[in-house]
Order: C-alpha cells, then sequence, then structure tokens
C-alpha cells in the first residue's frame, strides 16, 4: 500500500501534474500552499500539458487508464490538447512483447500457435489498459482478432483497489461525502472493472448483445469463437470498420454523421430499457462504424466486458424521472426521488422540487441542442447536498456510459439534441410497459408460473383461511390474556393502594399525642400546608 502510494505521488511529481489544477479557483492557503510545494522546483520538460497527463495515467496503470480513457470523450469539459492526447488511451497503450504474447495464448489454449492459427501477427493491432489484440488466421481462412490479458496486470489492479478502498473509508468518515456512499461505489467499479481480466464473462456478454441486436440495422456485434476462448485469452471474428473518432473518415465516406449520432442515442436507450442489458464501457476505442452503408450508418461494438443491468423498479424510476424533467415536472421529479428512497422520507417534496426547478429552467431555458446532461447531472447533485441525497452506486455505472454516449454524440454532430431523440423513446417504452401490451407481456412472462400453480390454487387458499382463521384465534387469546393481566394489575394496584392508606392511618394514631402539642403551636399556613401534604401523601 505504501508503496503504491509513494509511487502514485512520484509520478505526479515527476509529471508535474499539480501544473494542471485551477489554482485560481483554489482557497488561498491551498493555493498558498501550491505556490511553495518543492514540486515547483521540479522543471516541467518539453512535453506539453496533455502529453504529461496521459503519460502520467499510461505510467500509473489500468484504473487510471479507465479513468482517462472515460476523460477523452468529454471534449465539451476539457481544453482540445488535453482531450487530443487522452484519446490515444483508448487503443494506444504501449504493448508487451509479441513472444509473450504467444506463449501466453499457448499457455492458455494448451496448444501451439501453429495448432490453433494458420497465421498470429507478433505486432498486436491496438493495445489498451488491460489486454491487447492481435491480428491472426483460422485454418478454416476466417479472419480473426485474438484478445490477451495483460501479465501480471490483476496484481497491479489489486494494489490500487486497495488504495481506493482505504480513500473511500476516509472519505466514509466525512459527513459531507458519506451521502456519495464511496465504499459501495468502489466495491461496484472493482466488481465491474475485475470482470474485464476474465474473458469467458466478456465472451459472453458479447453473445448476448450479439442475440439482443440480431439483424438489426443500428448495431453489429461480431462472433465469438468459443472453442478458441479462455480465461485469458479470447477469439473473436475481425471486423473492418471506421474508428468512430476519426471523423475525418467517416466524412470521407459520406456518413451521415447526425443520424449516426442519433442512432448512437437510441442504441443507448434500447440497450436500457428494452433489454436491460447494456454495453458500459462505450468509449470511442470500442467503437467502430460499418463501411457498406454510409447513408444508413451502422454501429460495431467490440470489448464488451463491462456490462449493466438495471431492476424493474430502477427502470421504472429511471424513465419516470427523465420524462419528468422532458415536461418540466419538477414535483414529480421531487416525488419520485421520496418514494424511491433516494432522499429521506422527512424531505419535503414541495421544497426539493423548488430547488431542482431553481437547477434546471435556467438550463432547460437554452436551445436543447445547447443543453448538456452532464450540466443537468453536476447541478442537480450540488442541489441535492441539501438534502442528503445519496448516491445509488447501481446507477454509477449508467450515468458514467450516458455521459460518453452524450460526448461521443457531441463530437460526431455538434447539434446532437440528446433529450430530443431520448423523449419519443422513452415514452414509447412507458406506454408498452404500462399499457395493454405491457400487461400482456407481463401475463406471458409469468404464465409458466401461475399454470403451476393453478392447480394447487383451491389447497392454497384452503390453507390461507387456516392461517387466518388460527390468526383470529390467536389474537382472542393474545386479547384475553392481555385483559387478565390488566385486571390483575387493577387489583394489585388497589389492594398496594389500601395498604399504603392503612399504613399511613395506623402511624397518624401512633403519632397523634406529640403531633397534636406540636400543631398548637404552629401557625396556621403551616398547618394547612402539613394537611395538604397528607392528603397527597393518602391520595397517592
Amino acid at each position: 500500500m505504501i508503496p503504491r502510494l509513494l509511487r502514485i505521488t512520484w509520478v505526479i511529481s515527476r509529471y508535474r501534474l499539480d501544473t494542471l489544477l485551477p489554482l485560481t479557483r483554489m482557497p488561498w492557503w491551498l493555493r498558498a500552499l501550491f505556490l511553495l510545494s518543492p514540486l515547483r522546483l521540479i522543471p516541467t520538460g518539453p512535453r506539453c500539458r496533455g502529453e504529461r497527463l496521459r503519460l502520467a495515467l499510461e505510467t500509473l496503470g489500468p484504473i487510471f487508464v479507465k479513468f482517462g480513457q472515460v476523460l477523452s470523450t468529454r471534449r465539451d469539459l476539457l481544453p482540445p490538447d488535453i482531450a487530443d492526447e487522452l484519446r490515444r488511451l483508448q487503443d494506444q497503450v504501449p504493448p508487451f512483447p509479441g513472444e509473450q504474447a504467444r506463449s501466453l495464448v499457448e499457455e492458455e489454449l494448451d496448444m501451439s500457435i501453429d495448432e490453433a492459427f494458420a497465421r498470429f501477427a507478433a505486432e498486436p493491432l491496438a493495445s489498451a489498459s488491460i489486454a491487447q489484440v492481435h491480428a491472426a488466421t483460422l485454418h478454416g481462412g476466417e479472419d480473426v482478432v485474438v484478445k490477451i490479458i495483460r501479465p501480471g496486470i490483476e496484481r497491479v489492479m489489486r494494489q490500487d483497489m486497495a488504495l481506493l478502498y482505504r480513500l473511500a473509508a476516509i472519505l466514509a468518515r466525512v459527513p459531507e461525502a458519506r451521502r456519495l456512499r464511496p465504499v459501495e461505489v468502489v466495491r461496484d467499479y472493482e466488481s465491474t472493472l475485475f470482470d474485464e481480466l476474465d474473458l469467458t464473462k466478456e465472451a459472453a456478454n458479447t453473445s448476448q448483445l450479439k442475440r439482443n441486436f440480431h439483424l438489426s440495422p443500428l448495431l453489429y456485434v461480431p462472433s465469438t469463437y468459443w472453442d478458441l476462448t479462455r480465461h485469458r485469452v479470447m477469439v473473436q471474428e475481425r471486423i473492418h470498420g471506421v474508428p468512430v473518432a476519426d471523423t475525418a473518415a467517416l466524412e470521407a465516406q459520406g456518413t451521415d454523421l447526425k443520424k449516426l449520432a442519433e442512432r448512437g442515442v437510441e442504441i443507448f436507450f434500447t440497450q436500457v430499457f428494452r433489454d436491460n442489458f447494456f454495453h458500459a464501457d462505450m468509449h470511442p476505442g470500442n467503437i467502430f462504424v460499418a463501411r457498406e452503408t454510409p447513408a444508413d450508418p451502422q454501429y460495431i461494438a467490440i470489448d464488451c466486458g463491462i456490462v449493466g443491468s438495471l431492476t424493474r423498479e430502477d427502470q421504472d424510476y429511471l424513465a419516470r424521472n427523465l420524462l419528468a424533467f422532458f415536461h418540466q415536472d419538477y414535483y414529480e421529479v421531487a416525488a419520485l426521488h421520496i418514494e424511491s428512497g433516494w432522499v429521506g422520507e422527512d424531505t419535503r417534496a414541495n421544497e426539493f422540487a423548488a430547488a431542482v426547478r431553481t437547477v434546471c429552467e435556467p438550463i432547460l431555458e437554452k436551445p436543447l441542442k445547447d443543453i448538456s446532461f452532464g450540466q443537468v447531472l453536476l447541478g442537480l447533485f450540488q442541489t441535492a447536498r441539501r438534502f442528503n441525497m445519496e448516491v445509488q452506486p447501481q446507477l454509477v455505472l449508467l450515468q458514467k456510459t450516458l455521459l460518453n454516449i452524450e460526448g461521443l454524440g457531441r463530437q460526431l454532430y455538434p447539434d446532437l439534441d440528446l433529450w430530443a431523440t431520448a423523449k419519443p423513446f422513452l415514452e414509447q417504452w412507458m406506454r408498452e410497459r404500462a399499457g395493454a401490451r405491457g400487461l400482456w407481456e407481463s401475463l406471458k412472462r409469468q404464465a409458466p408460473e401461475l399454470s403451476r400453480q393453478l392447480p394447487e390454487l383451491p389447497v392454497l387458499a384452503h390453507q390461507a383461511l387456516s392461517r387466518a382463521e388460527h390468526g383470529h384465534q390467536y389474537q382472542r387469546r393474545q386479547a384475553r390474556a392481555v385483559d387478565d393481566i390488566r385486571r390483575r394489575l387493577d387489583r394489585q394496584t388497589r389492594r398496594h393502594r389500601r395498604l399504603r392508606l392503612g399504613v399511613l392511618l395506623v402511624a397518624v394514631a401512633l403519632a397523634w399525642q406529640p403531633l397534636a402539642e406540636w400543631a398548637d403551636g404552629q401557625p396556621w399556613p403551616v398547618l394547612g400546608a402539613a394537611l395538604v401534604g397528607a392528603l397527597l401523601l393518602a391520595w397517592n
């Protein structure tokens, strides 16, 4: 842990990442701390700031590279020079040697390279944070790619995750940060990240996504060769599309970029709401565009190592929240947040609605093409701090994916109307879910279970009635027992009261003579007070 922390500090110092911080926006004492820091004695060198950031993330390993990949899609939030450099993290991470790749493939497949492939290229096609890809040809003549997990990557990732857990535990002690549920968020991130180390899971995800979009004009998913797929090696059909980030090549082949951007949004919402199974690592390095039909563009998706899904309840709440935003129904947004438990039950819906309106109205009053969903999310998170709203870990992956989609869409077509593209889809989905078709689909889904239980209904009904009758009898016995206990307590209380009164009378009788002599010499207020006290004692 400590060596890894020292290494991170050394990398930050070596590449002078402190120069990327907006010092003018910091408190004066923090600004003074950075200005007096020994880091300022280290020269920045000839490299530009974007290159220094990219090299630092590459040096620190896969978790940091993933962070850079997410940032690279948000060109609307980053300066162009930094975004251009971070884009290289998507498929241009330094590779490991080809001979090492060959030996890993042979070890996993338990056969020689020549037995498995007719040709295997030692030079990788692409190299990413967790794996790299080599071109190959099968003995049947099919062109394929071979994906190989980086050697020793799991150990580095576990060190980084231990560091993140330690940081999350510290944040969880801070009241302001506790609502973000940092430990749960890190735990979810860990499970999704380590799923990428098992290529059999990625192959299964790929098969599921391919099945969901079978013969769809929106998305093509390459086939997987299961007989050559193992824990650390996966063999997949090779595709020949245009990288989605290469807008110059897309324009040169006459691609309809507006339609392409809108189809990206449609694919995302189809995965989330129709299939409840979405590709959650949709950075530009994993997305290509088919060359065959530029006027009717089709996406090609690879690298399905990270996927997400939601419960039916979260699906409903998410769709209803988004539609409420589209219709500017802020009271509905507040009521949904309270109903789902995302804010405390004691939150006043009208107060929360007013706070949401304050954030959203200045944004929604702009033309739709100028609205950024990222800005809306950021404003809502800042507002929710007042109402102790907790981050929902199960939605973090979805939010990250939606921000990726928005960033990619705006890169392809800057006038992308994300909300107007999504609104008709969500309205149609809600009509299908809540209408007659949704009811019919629900009945079809539950029909096998209902048909199994139907013959048992008379027995189940008799058992339910018997349990209800037994419950009523038990309640009556309990009520009688409680009444009996209450009567006994009342009798016991009356006996104690008579006993106390008798003791008091005996005591007064025995002490009457001294009391009479004492009373002769006392003024009437004292005698009145003594009489009241005696009456109170007798009453108690």
